[in-house]
């Protein structure tokens, strides 16, 4: 491969498949489905087509979050979609979401199934869905926007930007290495500061602004984010430390995490859910994180 500093930019250009480092084979510049692949449908009006990545655990948290405060329902199947492999290209998930990320959400709880793609669209909906955790008073609802939104914006350079350069790039490369250190340290601080006068992001109620934000920034902060606590100094963010401890204790929080995840202590993977006593069944079948 080219050294970075004598690479100049062709005037046209050409995919090589063999960019992209660990996701090479799963990255290409066009949209649209490889094969034809059926979606599963269980029995729950609510189904989820997701993978426990920050961008999936969001929802999983939430819907779980739902059910723990009685909606009933918000009881849902999360099939599990194997990134990796490419099961996002397959014609019937590109049929819910034709940009193929996970999670994707289909609500067939009407004549007309709604499908819903995009991590912070999927909270917003079934938060406008049960009236649960997006105040309705136009302040705070304002409020929750806004950081709900500014996670959207600026997550990209957490996972695609500074996740991609430091853990999954084929050759580490200074320069994008310290350009995107500095934004996720500038964003860790603006929460830092914010989040010194107040408990929550949107105030002092727990909203989708913080299940939105929570799985990227406090997996950083927390270490299991691309294992850089030690390299982003995040012993320097305390007020975030905080708020993504009082997190991780609610049990919803927990479940959720849980939800279509592959890797990690098989005793914290459920790869499926299709119903509560899920995981009652996963903690029977698991003694010492080892599965029975």
């Amino acid at each position: 491969m080219t050294a970075p500093t004598d690479y100049m930019p062709p005037k046209v250009w050409t995919w090589t498949k063999s960019n992209g480092g660990n996701f090479a084979s799963i990255n290409r510049p066009i949209a649209g489905s490889t094969h034809d692949k059926k979606l599963p449908v269980g029995l729950h009006p609510l189904q989820l087509y997701s993978m426990g990545t920050p961008n999936g655990i969001k929802v999983t948290i939430l819907l779980e979050e739902l059910l723990a405060a009685g909606f009933i329902g918000a009881e849902y199947d999360a099939w599990l979609i194997k990134i990796s492999d490419g099961d996002q290209f397959g014609s019937g998930f590109v049929e819910i979401n034709p940009n193929s990320k996970i999670p994707a959400l289909l609500d067939r709880s009407s004549p007309t199934p709604i499908r819903v793609f995009e991590s912070g669209s999927i909270l917003l909906y079934l938060a406008e869905k049960f009236g649960a955790f997006l105040p309705k008073d136009i302040v705070a609802r304002t409020e929750t926007l806004n950081w709900l939104f500014w996670q959207m914006g600026s997550a990209p350079y957490l996972g695609g930007g500074f996740g991609h350069f430091y853990a999954y790039a084929p050759i580490k490369i200074e320069y994008a290495i310290d350009r995107f250190a500095m934004e996720v340290k500038r964003q860790l601080d603006v929460i830092e500061r914010h989040l010194a006068i107040t408990e929550y992001l949107a105030g002092q109620d727990y909203t989708i602004a913080d299940i939105a934000v929570f799985p990227t920034y406090g997996g950083v902060v927390k270490g299991w984010q691309y294992n850089v606590a030690e390299f982003l100094s995040v012993q320097d963010y305390p007020n975030v430390q905080r708020w993504a401890d009082a997190i991780l204790e609610r049990p919803a929080v927990k479940r959720g995490r849980m939800v279509n995840c592959t890797w990690g202590e098989p005793s914290e993977q459920l790869h499926e859910r299709h119903d509560t006593s899920d995981f009652n069944i996963k903690t029977q079948d698991t003694i010492g994180g080892k599965l029975l």
